[in-house]
């Protein structure tokens, strides 16, 4: 699934929030922004929880792009 743009449509772009919502209730990743927090924590870092759940989410969008491309090339 693409990142949308500003002249998406409506309906494509509410497709594009509600798997966001999906990745961000998964059990993985709300284990991986607690693993996240915890490391940033130890490191200092302003905004803790917001940036451990902007990392998070980032690896997972990732990693769904990575798994998207490997598997066109199959």
């Amino acid at each position: 699934m693409g990142v949308p743009n500003i002249d998406s449509p409506e309906e494509e772009i509410k497709k594009w929030l509600n798997h966001i919502a999906v990745i961000c209730l998964s059990e993985e990743f709300q284990s991986l922004k607690k693993e996240l927090e915890s490391i940033y924590l130890q490191s200092n870092l302003d905004n803790v929880r917001l940036a451990a759940f902007q990392d998070a989410l980032y690896a997972f969008l990732a990693q769904e792009e990575d798994e998207q491309v490997y598997s066109s090339r199959a």
